[in-house]
């Protein structure tokens, strides 16, 4: 069984409340508004639609704001720093299944400038046989070209896959598909569901 790992929220810690903080301060704008257009706007990001520049310009657009470049640059910044603290437990855990012979994969809703920081810090990315990051592929979760996508790259069967994943609705759409799915909400769980399979 070949297990495709989500990344945020599952190896990867979501957005830390100072690292929210840290962004609601640079883009100079209320919480709430901040955060209605950061997330209105995200999935043309994560798929690679638009660039960072054209991103953060709607956002900015959206809270009545014109974000120059060096604000930007700011933004970028600050974005990357919220989303980079990682889960020790589950990434011992992953490198344990790689050590093991178990293939694993990886399939996330990321922007470039994100996916570019994991990879230059986290050398145990290099343990996922296939990595599909949202902003390479084309496709973002739950649209199931995503899941098509990291299938193909696989070369198995959709029954193959354990799909490990924070949010319901991304898991149902794997398992749509044929995948085997987990919502995951914690390292026991899930290796209890990893010693049934």
């Amino acid at each position: 069984m070949t297990v495709l790992f989500d990344l945020f929220g599952v190896l990867a810690r979501h957005q830390s409340e100072e690292g929210k903080d840290r962004l609601a301060r640079t883009a100079d704008a209320p919480a709430p508004a901040f955060w209605k257009a950061y997330w209105d706007l995200r999935a043309p990001y994560d798929r690679a639609d638009v660039t960072a520049s054209e991103y953060w310009r709607g956002v900015g657009g959206a809270l009545g704001r014109d974000f120059d470049e060096e604000r930007i640059a700011a933004l970028v910044a600050a974005d990357v720093a919220s989303w980079s603290a990682v889960d020790a437990t589950m990434v011992a855990l992953v490198e344990g299944l790689a050590a093991s012979g178990r293939r694993i994969a990886l399939l996330s809703n990321i922007p470039e400038e994100l996916a570019v920081h994991y990879e230059a810090h986290h050398p145990w990315l290099d343990d996922f046989h296939v990595r599909a990051f949202s902003c390479r592929i084309g496709h973002a979760k739950p649209e199931p070209g995503a899941y098509r996508w990291c299938q193909e790259a696989l070369g198995v069967e959709a029954e193959r896959i354990l799909f490990v994943d924070d949010r319901e609705e991304n898991v149902r759409a794997a398992e749509a598909l044929g995948m085997r799915g987990h919502v995951f909400t914690g390292a026991s769980r899930l290796r209890e569901s990893l010693a049934r399979g």
